[in-house]
This record gives structure tokens, C-alpha cells and sequence, in this order.
């Protein structure tokens, strides 16, 4: 089974959509509560814009099993991406994140970015393993996240040098 990484497109946004959805309703590793439409996908994730530097999806036996985004943020600086990682429950711990943040490199260092930011949630501790596992640095607090339920989440910036 060959893993195949390629840019973004719209054609994805159904995929993609499907694969955060998911992520979403099982709750506990992203502070986005609301599933997100197809078109949501596309200006948030997929496409490159006023949101988003780039994205690259994994394709395994023709099903996407996962998408890395580099995104813009305003209190990030403009040579510093924000970055999420989302691979179709049960494809962790199978090398999509590890595939995706190796293209995810050589992109961002072509778009002359010169850091990553990636903002987890501290419950969220396969992310934090994740992220600590491809090299970032120890992160700085960000603000909590005050779920629909009333619960406060604690979030952390992690960083990567490029």
C-alpha cells in the first residue's frame, strides 16, 4: 500500500470534510465543536488564500487518510505558519503524520516560511506526543478555549525551527 502526498484541491473538500467531522464528534483533541461544511473545508483548510498557505493530503488505495494545513494567523508572524494535522480515525500511528509533516517541510521552506506554530490542547496528549515526536519545541501557553459545555481547555503553542 503506497502512500500518496499531493496538494490540497477542491475535489478533497468532501474527503477532508468526512475526516474532521469525525474528529470533531468524537471530541477531545480540537477546540472546533461545530462540524464544518464542504465549503467551510475549503476556505479554513484546503486552498491557499487569505487563510491558508497551503495544504497536502495522504492517499492510500485511492481514500484520503489524512491532511496537513499551514495556515495564516494574525498573532502569528507572516513568516510563521500555523499548522493542524488530522489523519481518519483508526490512520493514527501509521506514518500518514509523519509522510504529511516531511512534505509539510520542504513546502513551507519553498513558500520562504521560516517557522511552524501548532496550537494542541493539553488533553490532547497524542498531539502533544506528536508534534514533540517531529521535532517541536516546548510550547508557550495560549489562551484557553471554553468549550460549548462550560468546560475550560488549556492550549499550548508548540514550535518548529525551519
Amino acid at each position: 500500500m503506497v502512500l500518496i502526498l499531493r496538494p490540497a484541491s477542491t475535489a478533497d473538500a468532501a474527503e477532508a470534510t468526512d475526516i474532521l467531522n469525525a474528529i470533531i464528534a468524537l471530541g477531545g483533541t480540537t477546540a472546533i465543536e461545530t462540524p464544518l461544511t464542504k465549503a467551510e473545508m475549503v476556505e479554513w483548510f484546503l486552498m491557499p488564500g487569505p487563510r491558508v498557505f497551503f495544504c497536502t493530503v495522504a492517499v492510500q488505495d485511492g481514500v484520503m487518510v489524512g491532511f496537513q494545513s499551514v495556515g495564516r494567523a494574525d498573532y502569528l508572524p507572516a513568516a510563521c505558519g500555523e499548522m493542524g494535522t488530522y489523519a481518519r480515525i483508526g490512520q493514527n500511528q501509521k506514518g500518514v503524520g509523519s509522510a504529511l509533516f516531511a512534505e509539510t517541510i520542504r513546502a513551507a521552506r519553498g513558500l520562504g516560511l521560516t517557522q511552524l506554530n501548532a496550537k494542541i490542547r493539553c488533553d490532547n496528549t497524542g498531539g502533544l506526543a506528536y508534534y514533540s515526536r517531529m521535532g517541536f519545541g516546548d510550547g508557550q501557553p495560549a489562551p484557553d478555549v471554553t468549550l460549548k459545555s462550560g468546560k475550560v481547555i488549556a492550549r499550548v503553542h508548540k514550535r518548529f525551527g525551519l
